[in-house]
């Protein structure tokens, strides 16, 4: 049997392959459904399995091999799996992992069933390199612009986020010299400028957490103590209300006042929360803190209303990045967020010994911390 056919006929087969090796590929992978694993691993061995019977000259085959075959690899099935690898949080090294993997299983699969080694069989294992080595090319290739899309993306935000608190300041600063600035305008600039320092602090800080994770740290610090819960969220929806003085925020308490958390990183991880809920819920409609405490645990929830997060988001919401890469791609939403706080509040939770989960449907969106 030829290779071409083996991969058409046996594609069943090769695809259980390729959905064990798949969910080894944590933490990517955790939480992905069947359709997500699979991405455009079919597109890509029927992509295959007809370049094997295409004809090529011997030039044709030295630049496939070299991931150099002419043509626009854009839209290609290894080239939007690349791009959507990259957007469930793959490393390039799992990337490259798939299709070594997805290699070994075809060949050893279809050798199992070959009596004797022929030209024929081993043009066939050549053409079938070749084919893998462009498809990893083009996967690569789409991989790492979109990284660099995001990197890039990531800069230009910090930049547009930061000018506009400085400018406040700046401006505050100009309207303070004056020598007749009555005492309720200074108040009101006072207000402003700590509105506009609390914004910038609050950006920093969620570097300086991204930054400590990404060089090896595994773990956020966290130092629990008997804190005062009604302190700690009165405090988080303040940061959040001087961020976003556009948005209502409300306190619901059920239970005790206090727990063991850290105080400072619990307010860090709500106010993440808060300030998300303001910046993507609806306007008209309050963003709802709400806090039970029992013998058990201690469960917040902080619920908007508002449009829902798309369903293929959820499972890498709590990823870098994410939330500003698909926003960046919505015509009607301008991105304003650097796509860090969700993942910090996951952290904060973690090194809490706790757990962070998302649920948006019917136009609801909670965000639940045990």
């Amino acid at each position: 049997m030829r290779l071409s056919t083996f991969i058409v006929d046996e594609m069943d087969q090769i695809l259980a392959c390729w959905d064990a090796y798949a969910r080894t590929m944590t933490p990517a992978a955790d939480g992905m459904s069947l359709a997500a694993l699979r991405n455009h691993s079919e597109a890509m061995l029927r992509a295959v399995a007809l370049d094997i019977d295409s004809p090529q000259t011997r030039n044709e085959q030295r630049d496939k091999s070299q991931g150099l075959a002419t043509g626009d690899a854009s839209g290609t099935a290894a080239s939007e799996h690349g791009y959507f690898r990259q957007a469930s949080n793959y490393t390039l090294l799992q990337l490259s992992a798939e299709f070594r993997a997805l290699r070994a299983s075809v060949l050893r699969l279809w050798l199992q069933r070959i009596e004797r080694v022929t030209p024929i069989v081993l043009d066939d294992v050549i053409r079938f390199n070749e084919a893998i080595d462009q498809a990893v090319a083009e996967s690569i290739v789409t991989y790492s612009a979109q990284a660099t899309h995001s990197r890039d993306m990531f800069d230009a935000i910090l930049g547009h986020d930061l000018r506009g608190p400085l400018s406040a300041m700046s401006l505050a600063g100009e309207l303070l010299q004056k020598q007749d600035m009555p005492a309720a305008g200074v108040a009101a600039l006072g207000v402003r400028v700590r509105s506009s320092a609390l914004y910038m602090s609050s950006m920093v800080d969620d570097m300086l957490e991204f930054a400590r994770i990404r060089l090896g740290q595994t773990r956020i610090p966290v130092h629990p103590q008997l804190a005062d819960l009604e302190s700690i969220c009165s405090g988080a929806i303040a940061d959040a209300a001087s961020v976003h003085p556009g948005s209502r925020f409300e306190l619901q308490m059920e239970g005790p006042r206090e727990a063991w958390v850290d105080p400072n990183r619990m307010r860090q991880l709500l106010m993440n929360l808060l300030g998300n809920a303001g910046q993507h819920g609806a306007r008209d409609r309050p963003v709802r803190l709400l806090v039970k405490v029992d013998e058990l645990q201690t469960l917040f929830r902080v619920v908007n209303e508002g449009a829902d997060i798309p369903s293929h988001l959820l499972h890498t919401i709590f990823e870098p990045l994410v939330r500003l890469q698909a926003e960046a791609e919505s015509p009607t939403h301008r991105t304003t967020s650097l796509g860090l706080g969700l993942h910090i509040a996951r952290e904060i939770a973690v090194s809490h010994g706790g757990s962070i989960d998302v649920r948006s449907e019917a136009q609801v969106t909670t965000f639940s911390v045990h």
